[in-house]
């Protein structure tokens, strides 16, 4: 008895967390996030950049030599204050052979030479959109006024473009970002070429997105292509630098994608082009290339100065969908073969091809786990590096594979969540990891295991002052009794067994993203910390549909969103209620965006047991969503219509029961508002009464210190709905 009140007392006497210290907009957050610093490298060899210095470390020591500092780079630049570089953080070291640093502050860019002290190249055009510099030939492309422009190393400019607009988009970001597109051009090996994408969306349908802060609400429309409706076209240009000349690939129908039949019939022809790569002689261009079903997928060649299709070296077709995400990597020691990634065998892996054919020499990895990403290549050993959850599906972990057996080497310790970056050779590798106990760990070592790595940060605890909540992980049965699932769960400090809980399950649910991952503190998110604080027990399950399980798992979802989810969310809610220490009267729920959708759709498919909810950017039906993500899952509207009918939450309205209060950016082009405003509209037909709050000019995720304000407002929701212990049959009488 005098241990536990030793232990409460203890206990007490540490801090409590606020949101300005777990919130990333809060003004504390920084200051309790591990310890971390940033490395880089410079062939192979290692440098550690901080604020004002740059270090060389010795990989066998960890030992630093100071490089330069920023006051000398500042005076070896010359720098006015448009130069003037503010830090070094963001330094790199682009030639291996070469004492070049990369530095810039957004408005310039340079090379400085830290051994001759001077600046050997800078460019005049940083800052602008969509800048890609070329180390190679050190040109760089950028948009501006709608235009495409590049800007060669003598700083002559070449416009590529004359008709860009609003409604025609060079260089930038196509297909809403699906497919693993994150950018708009793309560099030939050698730097003479460049790639671009040129988007038309002149047909595509405005959403009126409305500006409220100015004088008189401002008219700021965004293209945004609904499933089933017009869609865009795209196009991919090259043009070579020294010829001037450009010319466009000659796609299939250019990328049309014509209004889909009432039939709900689609054409068979690509659409949608990703993963661009280029061959090591800069000489041929390849993509994948989808047609608007989303299920049959080609990679296909490309004469690079002709434009002319080459051939088809590779097809891959399935009866729900096909999703390319990774461009092929061709071997740095032999041009001719290439590596392709697929999930042709029902998981990610890696496949060894035959450049001139697209013939698969050999599947280089296989097994029931999924390869998360290809990192590099150690090129003495021949292998490539990948990242893989192979030791568990909640980890991440890097290993080196035979190129020429097929022979596995674990990299890392084999436990945690790992992120490794290799030297230019493959010969070397930083780690940095953290495990459910483990803040952060940084460590080098060779890339072939041979060596004990290096420690170069063990980072403490930064909440060691704080009354921490208990983490735990474990897993469950899904709805169909075989599958495994993962969860996580957050129990206040000071947990006592023998009380009653509320309980909020955190749900988010949706493709190509998971929860629970075996990092620090099972990669909580800081605000069921704050809500374990505050006397919850909140739990998370990553259920069917959601990423790295292969593609059964994921695909189990197709053509009824947030059905089977919801089945297996409902698992954990049976697991929660065997649990003694579960209020199983005072259960919520709370995601966003997915989650969103998720969360109410679990309170209207079975409004007698959850009491309390906050959905946040909520998907209410699909029809509205965008054509390459709907279309993928659910097929359009013309040939799903009963899918599209069975899971719209217009549908589900008059089933809601408990307290739902309903959150969204005014101004999101991701899930647009039309989604709230008919749920709320249906809710005022059907007699229900969901609350609902706008953050005005926001889009679809707060900013800053605005996400501070939601996760109060979240919090105290819970806090007023779902906390209060229900009334006494005795004090419902009075």
């Amino acid at each position: 008895m005098l241990f536990a009140q030793f232990t409460t007392a203890m206990a007490q006497e540490k801090k409590l967390f606020t949101l300005e210290d777990l919130n990333f907009g809060g003004n504390n957050f920084y200051n309790l996030q591990p310890q971390n610093k940033y490395y880089e490298w410079w062939g192979d060899q290692l440098v550690r950049n901080d604020v004002e210095e740059c270090y060389l470390v010795d990989k066998k020591t960890g030992k630093e030599t100071l490089l330069f500092t920023l006051d000398e780079v500042n005076q070896w630049a010359g720098s006015d204050d448009i130069k003037r570089v503010r830090h070094l953080l963001n330094a790199n070291f682009p030639y291996a052979d070469k004492p070049l640093v990369a530095v810039g502050n957004g408005r310039a860019f340079m090379l400085v030479d830290f051994k001759a002290h001077q600046t050997v190249w800078q460019d005049s055009v940083s800052g602008q959109t969509a800048n890609d510099w070329s180390k190679d030939s050190r040109a760089t492309a950028y948009v501006k006024d709608h235009q495409l422009y590049v800007q060669d190393e003598a700083e002559h400019t070449h416009q590529l473009s004359t008709d860009g607009s609003r409604g025609i988009v060079y260089g930038q970001s196509v297909h809403r970002d699906e497919f693993g597109i994150t950018k708009g051009t793309f560099w030939s090996p050698d730097g003479k070429c460049l790639a671009y994408y040129r988007m038309d969306q002149q047909a595509v349908a405005d959403y009126p997105q409305v500006d409220v802060f100015e004088r008189s609400a401002a008219y700021q429309p965004d293209k945004y292509p609904m499933a089933g409706e017009q869609s865009h076209s795209v196009t991919v240009g090259i043009f070579n630098v020294e010829t001037g000349r450009n010319v466009f690939l000659q796609t299939p129908k250019d990328g049309h994608t014509a209004p889909i039949a009432q039939d709900g019939k689609l054409s068979d022809e690509p659409c949608y082009f990703t993963n661009i790569a280029w061959s090591p002689d800069s000489k041929t261009v390849y993509m994948f290339e989808l047609n608007r079903d989303q299920n049959d997928c080609r990679l296909v060649s490309y004469n690079a100065e002709t434009g002319e299709r080459m051939k088809e070296l590779y097809r891959e077709q399935h009866d729900r969908y096909v999703e390319p995400l990774h461009p092929i990597v061709f071997l740095p020691w032999d041009g001719s073969k290439y590596i392709m990634q697929s999930q042709r065998d029902g998981y990610n892996h890696l496949y060894l091809c035959n450049a001139a054919d697209g013939t698969i020499l050999k599947q280089l990895t296989s097994g029931p786990w999924v390869v998360l990403d290809l990192l590099g290549f150690n090129q003495k050993s021949r292998s490539v590096v990948i990242a893989s959850n192979e030791c568990n599906p909640i980890q991440r972990n890097t290993w080196a594979v035979d190129v020429k057996t097929g022979r596995r080497t674990l990299l890392d310790n084999g436990r945690g969540y790992h992120y490794a970056s290799l030297s230019s050779s493959g010969a070397w590798l930083i780690d940095r990891y953290s495990e459910p106990t483990v803040p952060r760990v940084i460590t080098v070592q060779t890339a072939q295991a041979k060596n004990k790595p290096v420690q170069l940060l063990v980072a403490e605890d930064p909440w060691k002052d704080y009354q921490v909540p208990e983490y735990t992980s474990g897993t469950i049965k899904a709805a169909d009794g075989v599958t495994d699932l993962y969860y996580r769960m957050v129990k206040p400090a000071n947990f006592n067994p023998q009380k009653k809980y509320p309980t909020v399950i955190y749900v988010y649910g949706g493709p190509h993203a998971h929860n629970v991952d075996a990092r620090w503190h099972y990669c909580s998110r800081s605000w069921e910390t704050y809500m374990a604080q505050k006397g919850y027990v909140v739990f998370i399950l990553d259920n069917r549909g959601s990423e790295n399980r292969g593609r059964e798992f994921e695909q189990a979802t197709f053509r009824q969103l947030g059905q089977v989810e919801t089945d297996d969310q409902m698992q954990g809610v049976a697991f929660l209620k065997s649990l003694p220490y579960v209020d199983a009267d005072r259960i919520g729920v709370h995601g966003w965006s997915f989650g969103g959708y998720m969360t109410i759709t679990m309170m209207t498919h079975h409004p007698e047991v959850f009491k309390v909810g906050v959905a946040g950017g909520p998907v209410i039906d699909w029809k509205w969503y965008e054509v390459m993500y709907g279309e993928r899952y659910m097929d359009s509207p013309q040939q799903n219509p009963e899918g599209y009918a069975k899971c719209s939450l217009l549908n589900q309205a008059k089933n809601l029961k408990g307290k739902l209060q309903i959150i969204t950016g005014y101004n999101d082009a991701t899930v647009v508002p039309q989604h709230c405003l008919m749920f709320i509209a249906k809710c005022i037909e059907e007699g229900t009464q969901p609350d609902f709050f706008v953050y005005p000019g926001e889009p679809h995720n707060m900013r800053g210190h605005q996400s501070v304000h939601l996760h109060e407002r979240i919090t105290q929701y819970f806090e007023d709905y779902l906390k209060p212990l229900p009334l006494t049959p005795s004090e419902e009488g009075e």
